[in-house]
């Protein structure tokens, strides 16, 4: 598999060298390296981009998990591990 940067820093990847005319124009071959860096780099950009809302959101369990915690570990795990998220993303921060 070969990775290219396109002129706008996002990262494609091919398996095969005849699909690269597919590629954005100005796509230039990348390392692996590079691309892991880039594809990080994008994801912290993402995350910051982010409001404290969409953060806290997405930090939740999902229902069926807390319920399942619930039914596990009882109300009080439960608590502990919502109050966690609720640490770690105040509301209006």
């Amino acid at each position: 598999m070969q990775n290219y940067k396109a002129p706008d820093n996002s990262v494609h990847f091919l398996d095969s060298p005849e699909f690269e005319h597919l590629l954005p124009t100005g796509s230039v071959s990348i390392t692996d390296a590079e691309a892991s860096s880039l594809n990080e780099a994008a994801q912290t950009a993402f995350f910051n981009s982010l409001t404290y809302a969409e953060k806290r959101a997405a930090a939740y369990p999902s229902i069926a998990d807390q319920l399942d915690q619930i039914y596990h570990e009882g109300v009080d795990a439960w608590k502990e591990t919502i109050s966690a998220v609720k640490a770690e993303y105040p509301k209006g921060v």
